[in-house]
C-alpha cells in the first residue's frame, strides 16, 4: 500500500506547488514513523500498527489530492467543454438581450435558444426581457421557407416552444397577471375563458422582483407553467395556447424586438 501511494503521488501531473508541499510533508512524516531516531542509539523497529497507520495516511492524502484535481477539472469542463482536436467546439455561452443586458442560456427545457427581446410599456419602461426556445428538429424544414412561413409556424402551438420571461424591474403580481390576461382575452374570442382564471391561480400572491423568472412551455393544447417561485402547473386549452402564441408572435406582438430576433434565430438554426 505504501509503495502504491508513493507512486500515486509521484505520477500525478502536472503537480503544483501546494500539492508538492503536502506530498513532501506526508513523506517526511511517514519516514519519521518508519525510521525513528533516538540520540545516537538504534531504536526498535516501528510496530505493525504504526506502519499500517502511516501507509494509510499517505494513501488517503494521495487519494484526496488526486480527487481534488479531478473535481476541479470536471467543474471547469462543465462550464466549457473542449472539443476533440480538429472538431469545431459547440459554444454554449448565454445570449444577452441588448436593451436590458439580461442573459439567456442556450438551452432551456431541452430546447434551443432562438432569440430574445424586451417588453416596453409607455414607450420607455423596460418591464421584462423575453426569450424563445424551440425544437430545432421541428423547425428544420420551416427555416428555409422564408420569414412568412417561420412566423406562421410560430403562431401554431403544435410547434413546441418555451417562452422565458425575466423581470427587469419589480412589479406586483396583480399587474403582471392582469397584463397577460388583458392581452389574451380579446384573442380568445370568448372561447374557454375559464382558462384565464386558471392562469391567474398558477401565480402565487407574491410580488415579482427584478430577476424573477417565469417559463411557459407550449405543446399543442397544453401549456406547462413555471411561476416565479418555482411552482409548476398546466393549462389544457387549445384556445389558450393559440392566443398565447399570438401574444408573442402575432402581428401585434407585445415585443416586436423579440419576434424579429426569434425569426432571425430560426433562420440560422
Amino acid at each position: 500500500m505504501l509503495l502504491s501511494a508513493s507512486r500515486l503521488l509521484a505520477l500525478r501531473s502536472p503537480p503544483n506547488a501546494a500539492v508538492n508541499a503536502v506530498a513532501i510533508r506526508t513523506r517526511r512524516f511517514v519516514g519519521g514513523l518508519a525510521r525513528p531516531i533516538s540520540q545516537g542509539r538504534p531504536s526498535p523497529a516501528p510496530s505493525g500498527t504504526a506502519l499500517y497507520f502511516s501507509s494509510t495516511l499517505l494513501f488517503l492524502a494521495a487519494t484526496f489530492l488526486y480527487a481534488s484535481e479531478n473535481d476541479s477539472d470536471s467543474s471547469s469542463s462543465a462550464q466549457c467543454s473542449a472539443a476533440p482536436l480538429g472538431v469545431e467546439p459547440v459554444m454554449l455561452s448565454p445570449s444577452k438581450e441588448p436593451a436590458t443586458g439580461i442573459l439567456f442560456p442556450k438551452l432551456c427545457n431541452g430546447m434551443t435558444f432562438a432569440g430574445c427581446g424586451v417588453r416596453v410599456k409607455y414607450g420607455f419602461v423596460k418591464v421584462y426581457a423575453v426569450g424563445t426556445y424551440v425544437d430545432p428538429l421541428a423547425m428544420s424544414v420551416i427555416k428555409s421557407q422564408g420569414e412568412a412561413e417561420i412566423k406562421k409556424a410560430l403562431l401554431d402551438p403544435s410547434y413546441p416552444r418555451t417562452i422565458r420571461i425575466v423581470m427587469n424591474r419589480n412589479l406586483s403580481i396583480d399587474k403582471y397577471t392582469s397584463a397577460i390576461i388583458e392581452a389574451l382575452e380579446p384573442r380568445m374570442n370568448g372561447l374557454d375563458d375559464s382558462s384565464l382564471e386558471e392562469f391567474k391561480k398558477l401565480n402565487p400572491p407574491v410580488d415579482l422582483v427584478q430577476g424573477a423568472e417565469m417559463e411557459m412551455t407550449i405543446r399543442g393544447e397544453t401549456l406547462l407553467y413555471k411561476n416565479a417561485v418555482g411552482g409548476l402547473g398546466q393549462i389544457k386549452s387549445a384556445a389558450f395556447t393559440k392566443a398565447m402564441c399570438d401574444v408573442f408572435y402575432g402581428n401585434d406582438a407585445v415585443s416586436p424586438t423579440h419576434l424579429d430576433s426569434v425569426v432571425t434565430g430560426v433562420k440560422k438554426m
